[in-house]
């Protein structure tokens, strides 16, 4: 056991910290480091891995499968350019060392050591409240000020006649996987079966993505059809609004019996992955002991991120909010603020970007037009085409736009884009958000030309297209011309 963890003995020891962070992930682990570089005294609970859903399960070897499968398709689609296009040899366990060795590069920003180091005291254990002030873990009892949840959430798995009786993937496991799988099932068209779904496409495999509902149903539909035509178009079958009758078969021999349509149908593959939606991980945490109260399948918190028990916060996916990385970091700041500094700080909330990490990648924050238009009644909707950019015809990456929604008087509300680069265009639109910014001031930056950022400017200055019909400012302008 790595010297910096606290080790197990006979007899319970009681600590006595400012702070309790119960989770290792992008959230707990935000906390612990800032509130140690404060000069106070944390106590990290970890009963899995270190770095959490996100590093280990998440969208750093989600990126890492997704960053190898680009290259192969670079290879098939090179010939536009003057290069021989061919089909790539993939090497199944070359992939996964990659995404493996990925992992093995980052993991060490959030060692036991690394933790130790800073005064943290990590204790490898499950964490579960005995009463309001106290947390057991191990073979010790923690009393702390305040304690902060960042427990994660664990694969949904749906309760689908038959699948408890055959092997199937999630999140946490197909990482493990280092054999072609020839056509791989994909139960839940969001943000993880999407990305999961092209990144096998493009390794090889054939795929079959099922929901019951539309496909990134949650997104604009405007946008999310750019992306799901081209998948479509790279091979991808979307069998949507659909109910699963039942699953049948055995290793490498899959049957998904699917009903629509007063219809029943049989899809045979090889393997299923699960990627049906997450629930938080709170069942085990002794809350009632605690006065937690939950809402849903999540803890209830306030809006500063505050539990039913005063001395405990709750962020990232045990709070049941956006199921994010960046977003627990985000909330981890936010019941910083509010404990050290007594500020009263909020999470962003739908201020929070979000984005698929697909080609092309989708990209939002704020509201949609639909949530924008409800709340505000009349809204300008701005847009711009990627073939209208220099960059995107030099990269031959012309699908998708930029949609931006604002108030009748210009304050940004959101933004949407499904594009290259659509993942870094959008901060500066989430800059724009926090900051309460108008379109004018998205018109008053210099963009380096040729780059994929023009877009943004030119989706701006679309709120002033009509100025020059406008007859009062032609009068205006007439009138100048007259005073010379």
């Amino acid at each position: 056991m790595p010297k910096d963890t606290v080790e197990p003995h006979s007899e319970t020891q009681t600590i006595e910290t400012d702070f309790c962070v119960i989770g290792a992930g992008a959230g707990g682990v935000a906390v612990a480091m800032t509130a140690a570089a404060f000069g106070q005294r944390v106590v990290l609970i970890e009963k899995h891995k270190m770095g959490g859903d996100g590093l280990n399960y998440g969208s750093i070897p989600t990126n890492a499968l997704l960053a190898a499968a680009k290259r192969a398709q670079d290879m098939r689609t090179a010939s536009p350019f003057g290069v021989r296009g061919v089909e790539p040899l993939i090497d199944h366990a070359a992939v996964n060392r990659h995404v493996t060795d990925v992992i093995a590069r980052i993991a060490p920003n959030t060692t036991v050591e690394r933790f130790g180091g800073m005064g943290i005291q990590v204790i490898s254990a499950a964490a579960k409240f005995l009463n309001p002030t106290t947390v057991a873990a191990g073979e010790y009892r923690i009393s702390a000020r305040r304690f902060v949840i960042a427990t994660g959430s664990s694969p949904i798995i749906p309760p689908i006649p038959g699948l408890a009786d055959v092997p199937y993937f999630t999140n946490e496991t197909i990482f493990d996987n280092n054999a072609p799988i020839p056509h791989l099932i994909v139960i839940g068209a969001g943000t993880t079966g999407i990305e999961l779904a092209q990144a096998h496409r493009r390794l090889g495999s054939r795929v079959t993505v099922i929901d019951s509902a539309h496909a990134l149903g949650d997104e604009d539909p405007e946008l999310a059809v750019v992306l799901l035509t081209q998948l479509a178009a790279e091979g991808i079958v979307f069998r949507e609004g659909i109910r699963i009758a039942r699953i049948s078969g055995t290793v490498g021999n899959i049957v998904v019996e699917i009903a629509g349509d007063g219809e029943t149908e049989r899809i045979e593959g090889t393997a299923i992955l699960v990627a049906a939606g997450r629930k938080a991980n709170v069942a085990d945490l002794g809350l009632d002991s605690a006065r937690i109260k939950i809402a849903g399948n999540a803890i209830k918190v306030n809006e500063g991120l505050m539990t039913t028990n005063k001395r405990v916060y709750a962020i990232g996916d045990a709070s049941g909010g956006p199921r994010f990385a960046h977003v627990a970091a985000e909330q981890a700041d936010v019941v910083l603020r509010r404990s050290l500094f007594r500020q009263s700080a909020k999470p962003a909330g739908r201020s929070a970007p979000r984005v698929v990490f697909t080609e092309p990648p989708f990209a939002c924050v704020g509201l949609s037009e639909a949530e924008a238009s409800t709340k505000y009644g009349r809204i300008n909707v701005l847009r711009w085409p990627y073939h209208e950019n220099d960059r995107a015809q030099i990269e031959r990456k012309t699908e998708g736009h930029i949609k931006v929604v604002t108030t009748k008087r210009g304050r940004i509300l959101g933004a949407a884009i499904v594009g290259a680069e659509a993942g870094e265009i959008i901060q500066m639109w989430s800059l724009a958000i926090s900051q309460c910014l108008n379109i004018k001031a998205m018109t008053r930056w210099i963009s380096p030309y040729p780059t994929f950022s023009e877009i943004s400017k030119m989706a701006a200055n679309r709120y002033f297209a009509t100025l020059p019909s406008n007859p009062f400012l032609r009068k205006v302008i007439a009138l100048l011309a007259k005073l010379g």
